[in-house]
């Protein structure tokens, strides 16, 4: 039935994707924010400019200093260029500020936008989904991916085009200053590319791995945390431990390969740069010599080697977090992508819960969780309004199977069930879950009081009628020993027992007040004097409404109206028990089973 998804076993990704196509998409996503970020982007690249400028005006104060010493100073002419260097500064201060607020207010909206529309597509995904993938590694999607994808794009998109803009016009102003030591500076910054490149090619498949293997350890932690008191019952510790050991060694071999390759990159610039101001000194001092160039050209260069190099490592950053994001993406939107469930959009017709009459039929239902294995082969039974209809037989008969395609959890291969004469094809999966009220053996309360668990999802329901069902379900005595009543509030699943879990569901269900009821071992979780009492409150809620119960004890379901007795997928006997007790047939067989020793 459906409940927290099943932890079964992913298939991992063979490789890593394109980390061309993996941005690709990651910037068409971002459309969304196109405005902010050009304002973000021009922002950014206005402030590069305006530092484009800087060395060029340190440059002019140098020389009317140089000169000044030889023809009397200009203090006027010092000041102002003084002056209009620091202003400079100012505001290409202003602009990097600015653009740091909008592309973290971008960045967060974004990863908002990742959540809501994950939120959405979770409600559209088909149930088999959950059977076939880890719990732990889709929350993983959710948080660390989308967090890694928010995280990276604030520290690298605005900065890589800033970068970019700056390198271009620190070449460009370079070449326009003079074009040998422009040529010297450029091929010390080329060494510096063909080593980041090299890096780049690398360090991608360890920055997959790592959100990869992020996802699996999650997941791990999830499956063990949910059920530790079997891993506690069965002495588990050690194979747990194990496990935890070897993914989380997974996790560090991949963090440390991709954040050593990625780190080899700042200090490789920092080389680079050095080395560009050994080699624009040494021309320069060449070039001044032979009275080619000024003092004042040799410190503008030695700025401009400085502001060359440093996009050149605020780009490998930048081309780092892009790694981080790009792979994170590739999980987030490969969970974007996954097969939905067929739309409803052509589904047209409704039926009104207060309306319903409480037909149901079954016409030669086949359903198989695969293509090529049939589980339901050719099912078929009737339900008339108030009849209460119990389904039994071993375990993968195909019992809670055929609940889950009445509900439209799956959709069936062939056949058709009709609800009030209308095919399930033609209702919409909202329609068809508001007219059902399900009690499942799998009992769920979420963090908040008993009396917003048994309201559940509910508006405007009295007071009197809580009391009502309190009453029927027999809680009464247990809410009455809590020291708020029914708005205690439900901290610890260890401090209700399983037996109060499973009435606090029926309460649910008594609540919702659905035409068709669906029993799914509700009495598993209670003790055989508490079962009694249940029953009758079943009987009662069951009283006037179709009703299908899954059962395994037998000895519940002797005053069903109708017994359906399914083995392989198919239905092979049908009557109520005296009936099916009298042909000696597979229930006899079954029921008399319970009392043998």
């Amino acid at each position: 039935m459906p409940g927290p998804g099943r932890n079964g076993t992913r298939g991992e990704i063979e490789k890593s994707k394109d980390f061309g196509k993996a941005i690709k998409r990651l910037a068409k996503e971002l459309t969304i924010f196109i405005l902010p970020i050009i304002i973000a982007v021009i922002l950014a690249a206005a402030g590069s400019i305006i530092a484009i400028n800087i060395p060029g005006k340190l440059s002019d104060v140098v020389n009317e200093i140089s000169s000044g010493l030889t023809q009397g100073m200009n203090y006027d002419a010092v000041w102002g260029l003084t002056i209009f260097v620091a202003s400079l500064q100012v505001v290409s201060a202003v602009f990097e500020i600015v653009e740091g607020f909008i592309m973290t207010d971008v960045s967060n909206k974004f990863a908002r936008v990742l959540r809501n529309r994950i939120s959405a597509k979770v409600n559209k995904l088909p149930l088999k989904f959950f059977d076939d993938n880890q719990t732990g590694d889709t929350l993983s999607r959710i948080t660390n991916d989308v967090d890694s994808i928010a995280q990276s794009l604030n520290e690298s998109l605005a900065t890589l085009v800033a970068a970019v803009t700056l390198l271009v016009g620190v070449i460009t102003m370079m070449f326009v200053t003079n074009w040998t030591m422009a040529l010297t500076a450029v091929a010390s910054g080329l060494i510096g590319f063909f080593f980041v490149s090299i890096i780049l090619k690398k360090s991608q498949k360890y920055f997959s791995a790592r959100q990869r293997e992020l996802g699996k350890i999650n997941s791990h932690i999830e499956e063990i945390y949910s059920g530790l008191n079997v891993v506690k019952a069965y002495n588990g510790k050690s194979e747990a431990n194990n496990e935890f050991n070897n993914l989380n060694q997974k996790v560090y071999d991949a963090n440390r390969k991709s954040q050593f390759l990625s780190g080899l990159m700042p200090p490789a610039m920092h080389f680079i740069g050095n080395f560009g101001y050994v080699a624009v000194c040494v021309v320069g001092a060449i070039l001044v010599t032979n009275n080619i160039i000024s003092f004042g050209t040799i410190i503008a260069f030695i700025i401009y080697v400085r502001m060359f190099t440093s996009p050149l490592s605020q780009i490998a950053q930048s081309l780092n977090y892009l790694q981080l994001s790009a792979a994170a993406s590739e999980r987030v939107f490969e969970f974007l992508d996954e097969t939905e469930m067929p739309d409803q959009k052509d589904q047209k017709v409704h039926l009104d819960r207060d309306k319903v009459k409480g037909y149901i039929e079954f016409k030669n239902v086949k359903f198989g969780y695969n293509d090529d294995k049939l589980i339901i082969k050719d099912f078929s039974a009737k339900a008339t309004p108030g009849q209460k209809i119990a389904i039994v037989g071993p375990t993968g008969a195909g019992k809670t199977t055929m609940v889950n395609l009445l509900m439209k959890f799956y959709d069936i291969k062939d056949g058709d069930i009709l609800i009030d004469g209308v095919s399930i094809h033609d209702l919409k999966r909202e329609n068809i879950h508001e007219l059902f009220t399900m009690v499942l053996q799998d009992t769920w309360l979420f963090a908040g009081t008993i009396k917003q668990n048994i309201v559940y999802n509910r508006k405007d329901v009295s007071d009197k009628k809580i009391d009502d069902v309190i009453k029927t379900v027999g809680l009464t005595h247990f809410i009455n020993t809590l020291p708020k009543g029914i708005d205690a509030e439900i901290r610890d699943n260890d401090s209700v027992s399983a037996g109060q879990r499973q009435l606090l569901t029926i309460a649910r269900g008594m609540i919702e007040d659905s035409p068709f009821l669906i029993l799914d071992e509700a009495t598993s979780n209670v003790d055989t004097r508490t079962e009694e009492f249940v029953q009758k409150a079943m009987d009662k809620l069951a009283h006037g409404r179709t009703s299908f119960i899954i059962a395994h004890r037998l000895s519940t379901i002797k005053n069903a109206d109708l017994i359906l007795v399914m083995k392989d997928g198919n239905v092979i006997e049908t009557g109520t028990h005296d009936e099916l007790l009298k042909k000696n047939g597979f229930y006899a067989e079954l029921y008399n089973s319970q009392f043998q020793h």
